[in-house]
This record gives C-alpha cells, sequence and structure tokens, in this order.
C-alpha cells in the first residue's frame, strides 16, 4: 500500500498568496496574524506571502483567481468572515463565497483554502479568530502547507 500525505512544516520555497476582507476587518486582522503566524513557523519567508484586500468575502473568488491565473502562487488562502444577520444576505454571501473558492482552486488545480469565517453570531466569530477556540488563521495556514506538499508528493508519484 503507497500512502501519499503532504508534510505539515516544510514551507521552504513556497509562494502564498493571501485574499483577506476588510469587511469585519476586527476579526480578520486578527485571522491574517495568526496564518502569518503559521506561514512562518512552517518555514515560508515573509516576502513569499502577498496579501491582498478586498471590500467583503463576496470579493474574494474573482481576486482569489486572479492571483491564481499570474502562477505565481503554490497556494492562496483566503480569510473572511460572514456573520449571520436577519435577512438572507448571509446566505448568499457565503454561497457565492465558497462556491467560488471552491471553483478557484478546481479550475487551476491549485491548493485554495477557504478561510472564511461562516457564523452565527459575533461571539462565535470570536472565538474562531483568537480566543477560546484558538485562531484559524493558524489552522489555514497548516493546511495551505499540508496540501502544497501533499500535491508536489502526487506530482512525484
Amino acid at each position: 500500500m503507497n500512502i501519499i500525505q503532504g508534510k505539515l512544516f516544510n514551507g521552504e520555497d513556497i509562494k502564498i498568496g493571501i485574499v483577506i476582507a476588510r469587511f469585519n476587518d476586527f476579526l480578520t486582522k486578527s485571522l491574517l496574524s495568526g496564518c502569518e503566524d503559521g506561514l512562518t513557523r512552517s518555514g515560508v519567508l515573509t516576502e513569499n506571502i502577498d496579501v491582498a484586500w478586498v471590500p467583503g468575502a463576496y470579493e474574494i473568488p474573482l481576486t482569489a483567481a486572479t492571483m491564481a491565473e499570474t502562477g505565481k502562487y503554490d497556494a492562496i488562502i483566503t480569510l473572511g468572515a460572514v456573520i449571520r444577520g436577519a435577512t438572507s444576505h448571509f446566505d448568499v454571501v457565503v454561497n457565492q463565497a465558497s462556491s467560488g473558492v471552491s471553483q478557484v482552486g478546481l479550475t487551476h488545480k491549485l491548493p485554495v483554502i477557504f478561510g472564511v469565517l461562516t457564523v452565527e453570531n459575533i461571539e462565535q466569530a470570536i472565538e474562531r479568530s483568537g480566543t477560546k477556540a484558538g485562531n484559524l488563521g493558524f489552522t489555514y495556514a497548516t493546511n495551505a502547507i499540508e496540501m502544497i506538499n501533499l500535491f508536489k508528493e502526487i506530482k512525484q508519484q
């Protein structure tokens, strides 16, 4: 049996694109901090991390696709925070963002990490962006490293 796995902490020579939503930036800035921490602890050089700010989660997929088209990145990490409100706007934004991000990865055969918090309330968002539940930005970073290394392993088979 041949098991193929990506290494978690091997970020040398890796180039990462991050697309981050400005909406709810008190949360997304924290996610970005956790993400940068996870990347640099994995060996990614700060000069190999590009960050593109967009107005909100809805704009993330198009920007991720534009970054992917350059061919410069080994993975793209998307960061945002969408909090359910009293209208159906939440569902529209979440569905379009998640579907669009997934499509970017499939189209470009590139790891694209969906790091958009989709939560019911502000308390859940705060927990996931750096308090009780940890900082998911760190997790998204290590997910990207693992997927990049997994793709390398698959291509070497």
